[in-house]
C-alpha cells in the first residue's frame, strides 16, 4: 500500500532490494541512449584507463536506482509527479556484475495545499561492499489524505 504525503517522517529510512548490473544492461542502454563511449562498451579501451575495466554508465545506475526506489512501493499510487533532483553525485564506478541498492532518507516535506505535499529524499546508492556510488536528493510530488 502507498503511503500519502503525511505518512512519511523526517528521518525516516527506508533500503531497496539489491539489483545485479549486467553486461546486457550495459549494451542495452547504450543503445537506447546512444552513449557508445569506449569506457562502457570496449574492453581493450577500458583495460588502459583509469578503472582497468568497462564501467556502467552513470545515468544508467541513477536510473536502475530510480526504479529500486519505485520498487519500495512506498509511493506508487499517490505520486503526482516526479518533482526534481538536485546535487546528483557520481562518487565510484559501477562494474559489471556489482549488486547495487538504494537507501532513502526522508530529509525535508514541504505542504503545497490541502491536496498534495513535496518529499525530499536523500538517496543513496550503495554497492555490494556499501560504497557509496551515487548520491542525489530527489523530490516527489505526493497525494495528501483526503
Amino acid at each position: 500500500m502507498s503511503s500519502y504525503f503525511e505518512d512519511f517522517a523526517l528521518d525516516s529510512v527506508s533500503t531497496s532490494r539489491g539489483r545485479t548490473v549486467t553486461e546486457a544492461d550495459i549494451v542495452n542502454f547504450a543503445g537506447l541512449s546512444g552513449d557508445f563511449v569506449e569506457l562502457h562498451m570496449s574492453e581493450t579501451y577500458a583495460a588502459k584507463g583509469p578503472f582497468g575495466k568497462r564501467i556502467a554508465h552513470g545515468v544508467l545506475i541513477f536510473s536502475i536506482s530510480t526504479g529500486l526506489g519505485i520498487q519500495l512501493s512506498q509511493i506508487e499510487e499517490t505520486v503526482i509527479a516526479f518533482y526534481g533532483i538536485d546535487k546528483l553525485r557520481f562518487t565510484r564506478p559501477v562494474f559489471i556484475g556489482d549488486t547495487i541498492h538504494v537507501v532513502k532518507k526522508v530529509i525535508d516535506k514541504q505542504q503545497k495545499d490541502d491536496d498534495r505535499g513535496v518529499v525530499t529524499f536523500e538517496t543513496n546508492v550503495l554497492n555490494q561492499f556499501n560504497e557509496l556510488v551515487i548520491v542525489y536528493y530527489d523530490k516527489v510530488l505526493l497525494k495528501a489524505r483526503a
